[in-house]
């Protein structure tokens, strides 16, 4: 989207300046006010094919996200059988076959940058088509207002029920909307508390008051944000709270597919009947029905061209092309359009759509690019780790037969789902014994399964070996091994003594 465009993703304007008063009346004040009245948007009921759309996107991701906790992974004895979980107790997140461990949130890290950049990618080809159907304010939205039609009637039913009287039909209907609100607000925050607790389980518990105390906490805070932002603030939540409509402008340029109204086919606009019975020149196609204002969920006149809370919902484009059809006019006054192709057909020249772009090949690539890293990362990922600390005070300790000890502490993260037996060694000086805690005998560590083991590991160098430090310091390499498959995990450190 070039210069032009981009400043016509403006902000809503903020209220004008009250008149100046009359000789002898009150003074203005000496400000105008810098923000403007909420206009509640009453969007009217539309069908069409990217309504239809936005329906299946609706009760698709509403599905997965109420069903996905109960999808059963079989993981072996002792282990949760829960596909998708975050188990806060145990320091671990189940993902069907892959399990993360706070040592690799690496992994979630690459997760957000894939988010990141594939969100770069629509808005680059599509502009706000995420905002439009996947959002979850959006999802949440369009079902706290399917439940607004349903309870309250249409648009004008809506219009005439907030300006009338308080009737008793006015509060049971307002009522029953905000009772069924917080139903689904529950709903939402019962349903994501199932990611971080087995959800059979805790699905019960939630009913006869056996949760914890913090599950109750963050089933409350989640009714209340998704009641507040479903349903009371709705779309000012697009577009005063969300940054994304601010960045996107610089995800777009011109040939980015956009929500919009062809001012060279639909200008001038108005009725051509009573254009026909007074004489005027003839109109474009548009008859100023205004019917895409009334069913936009945002409230505003995608006439007035590409703008700031526009979420590219297209519901603007079912509705337009609705009365197209009954008027006999060629569907797409209204429709995704690129700015590239609003000129070629200024110029004469035919439509083309160019979705191969620098900018997009380059999101792809990078999408890709970490896409590889994080797969092959994954397929090379062990099930042993280590973790190996020097102590720093005291550096080393001279024992009272002359020989200098290190302390360390090990850990050996075992990943496996069985105990394993690990011998320990070390290499890099010649002479270096090896002693697992103070008191203890041999070099054999024992790991339950699926656990972190930390031992206290000290090496010893004999006092006619110490030439071999001589400079104070020689590196070292500790090597753990599993004594039942000769898997191997190295660590390397350093061993410290007096310099000569």
């Amino acid at each position: 989207m070039n210069a032009t465009a981009t400043a016509r993703l403006k902000t809503p304007e903020a209220a004008p300046p009250p008149p100046p008063a009359p000789p002898g009346g009150p003074k203005p004040p000496g400000k105008a006010s810098l923000y403007a009245a909420r206009t509640k948007p009453y969007p009217k009921a539309v069908d069409g094919r990217f309504r239809r759309l936005k329906w299946a996107a609706l009760w698709v991701l509403l599905g997965i996200y109420y069903l996905t906790p109960f999808l059963r992974w079989d993981r072996g004895p002792g282990a949760p059988d829960q596909a998708i979980l975050i188990d806060l107790p145990a320091r671990r997140g189940y993902f069907f076959m892959i399990e993360i461990w706070p040592q690799e949130v690496y992994y979630i890290t690459g997760i957000l940058a894939m988010a990141a950049i594939g969100l770069f990618l629509v808005t680059a080809l599509m502009g706000r088509a995420w905002c439009g159907y996947a959002c979850p304010q959006t999802v949440w939205t369009d079902l706290y207002r399917w439940v607004e039609h349903k309870l309250e009637g249409d648009r004008n039913a809506r219009i005439k029920l907030d300006k009338g009287p308080l009737t008793f039909n006015k509060i049971w209907r307002k009522t029953a909307k905000h009772i069924v609100w917080v139903i689904i607000g529950a709903l939402t925050g019962g349903a994501w508390i199932l990611y971080f607790n087995d959800a059979p389980t805790i699905l019960p518990q939630l009913f006869t008051g056996e949760a914890g105390e913090g599950v109750y906490l963050f089933v409350g805070l989640l009714t209340f944000t998704t009641y507040t932002l479903g349903g009371i603030a709705q779309e000012q939540v697009c577009t005063y709270m969300c940054p994304w409509p601010r960045i996107q402008a610089a995800m777009l340029d011109r040939e980015s597919l956009w929500v919009t109204y062809r001012e060279d086919r639909g200008e001038p606009r108005g009725n051509p009947k009573k254009a026909q019975a007074e004489g005027a020149p003839a109109l474009g196609d548009c008859i100023d029905c205004t019917l895409c204002v009334q069913v936009c969920p945002q409230g505003i006149d995608i006439r007035n061209g590409p703008q700031l809370e526009c979420i590219q919902c297209a519901l603007c484009v079912d509705a337009c092309d609705s009365v197209m059809d009954k008027i006999g006019k060629p569907r797409g006054l209204i429709a995704y359009a690129t700015e590239a192709n609003a000129e070629r057909r200024a110029a004469g020249q035919k439509e083309r759509l160019k979705l191969v772009r620098p900018r997009t090949v380059i999101y792809s690539v990078v999408l890709a690019a970490i896409g590889a890293v994080m797969f092959s990362v994954l397929l090379h990922r062990g099930d042993l780790e280590l973790n190996l600390i020097a102590d720093r005070n005291p550096l080393y300790i001279t024992l009272a037969d002359g020989s200098i000890r290190n302390g360390y502490t090990l850990k050996i993260l075992n990943k496996s789902g069985q105990p394993r037996s690990f011998e320990v060694t070390a290499t890099g000086l010649d002479g270096v014994q090896v002693q697992l805690g103070i008191d203890a005998a041999g070099n054999v560590v024992n790991a339950r399964a699926d656990s972190v083991k930390a031992e206290r590991v000290f090496l010893v160098l004999p006092a006619d070996q110490l030439g071999k430090v001589a400079d104070g310091e020689v590196p070292v390499t500790l090597h753990v091994k599993d004594k039942a498959t000769g898997q191997v995990a190295e660590a390397d450190t350093s061993f410290r003594g007096p310099k000569s």
